[in-house]
């Protein structure tokens, strides 16, 4: 096993004292928005390895099948199929949704195709991978997470009291979902100036005042006031606003619209770049494509955690897909040692107190912030007092054969929002 050396991204959107008040360190002053552990190309994890320092892709591709094992290998290719991040957001990052396996794939190709270059800015399928993902809540975390049923929206946009909006809000009540749903954020794509400045308004004074969708409205006027003039603001409209309590979780799947507004978390995703933007951004957004991606339902859901300690102190997070497991483990002072064997790599992840690891050849302390690397078969232990996030593949079979499941949010909309 390896102490893995991580990079941050100073993504605009990052909380410039969440992610060091986590590790104990001093704040820089700039954002620290994502801290990266695994082997994506674009940002590596270093590992030392015969006395020098090298990058987790190069060490996975130099030895694929002792590094992944023999299933891991032969399902994703040799690469380490899940990226894991803690992510401090201090401001809405961009409304976005991820396309499945298959759109992923074409697209892909279809883009190769017309030799549209990997790096250019209009590009949407940077690969041909499908990008689910699930994000745990270490402090309180906003987010925005899939349709509100028409019925609702309609009633949230009769509140904001602008009447340009009361159409939109007769067809949520009248169309079926689908059909609803569609029509309503393909027409707050683009809308006229006139519109969005009313609705800015309008979301401004409704956070003021009392009402069921108070807390909704400041999310909103957050994301207005981090956003000036961008149109995504009606689009998010449309969406839950969601708040998790530390340890509760949501699976982000195919299809579903999203965007993180504030707080830490713990993310692990598939190790994709594929993401297709509906606002909230200056990047590209395609809107053809997008219609495509994205899925027009508004299905009962929930949020997932913070749940029981199951064996070992270790709780699962539900996923539905094949590219990554991830749990939490809490270790007490004087428990026993946890058996963190498996046939798959991992990376564990400490946020909080102590951990230490020992296998046959080494031992590893860890605090906050920091992660070990474990190559697929070797047998490790883990000890301390505090808090640790185990990121695997599941075995074969073990996820279901779609990442399109309802878990995207909460089902209790009075205590959501």
């Amino acid at each position: 096993m390896d102490l893995l050396s991580t990079t941050v991204q100073p993504y605009a959107w990052g909380s410039t004292t969440a992610l060091p008040r986590l590790m104990g360190l001093p704040p820089t002053g700039e954002p620290q928005a994502e801290l990266w552990m695994g082997a994506h190309p674009a940002a590596p994890s270093r590992v030392e390895r015969g006395g020098a320092t090298v990058p987790l892709d190069r060490v996975i591709t130099a030895d694929p099948g002792g590094e992944l094992g023999a299933s891991v290998l032969r399902r994703f290719g040799p690469r380490l199929p899940f990226l894991l991040k803690l992510l401090a957001a201090d401001a809405p990052l961009s409304l976005q949704v991820h396309p499945d396996a298959e759109q992923a794939a074409a697209g892909f190709a279809a883009e190769n195709a017309r030799g549209v270059p990997l790096d250019a800015p209009h590009r949407n399928y940077r690969d041909g991978q499908h990008k689910p993902e699930t994000i745990v809540a270490l402090t309180a975390f906003d987010g925005l997470c899939g349709f509100r049923p028409p019925a609702q929206c309609a009633a949230l946009l009769d509140d904001l009291g602008v009447p340009a909006l009361r159409p939109y809000a007769g067809t949520l009540r009248t169309a079926p979902e689908e059909s609803a749903l569609r029509a309503v954020f393909t027409a707050f794509l683009g809308p006229g100036p006139g519109l969005l400045d009313a609705v800015t308004q309008a979301v401004a004074r409704a956070a003021e005042r009392e009402g069921a969708w108070r807390a909704d409205f400041a999310a909103y006027r957050a994301i207005a006031r981090a956003h000036p003039g961008d149109a995504g603001l009606l689009p998010a409209l449309m969406l839950r606003h969601v708040r998790l309590a530390p340890g509760e979780a949501l699976h982000l799947g195919a299809g579903v619209p999203h965007a993180y507004l504030s707080g830490l978390g713990v993310e692990v995703m598939a190790g994709s770049d594929n993401v297709l933007r509906c606002g909230l951004t200056t990047k590209h957004v395609d809107t053809d494509e997008l219609l495509r991606v994205v899925r027009f339902a508004a299905p009962p859901s929930r949020v997932l955690g913070p749940g029981p300690e199951g064996i070992g102190g270790e709780y699962v997070y539900p996923a539905p897909v094949d590219d990554f497991r991830l749990s939490r483990i809490t270790l007490r002072a004087g428990g026993s040692p946890r058996p963190l064997g498996g046939d798959a790599p991992q990376i564990v992840l400490c946020t909080e107190g102590e951990a230490l690891l020992t296998s046959s050849a080494a031992t590893l302390r860890i605090g906050p912030g920091r992660a070990v690397y474990v190559p697929a078969g070797e047998r490790v232990e883990v000890a301390g007092e505090g808090t640790v996030f185990r990121a695997t593949v599941p075995p074969e079979h073990a996820a279901a054969p779609s990442d399109r499941l309802p878990v995207s949010a909460p089902a209790d909309l009075a205590a959501a929002g």
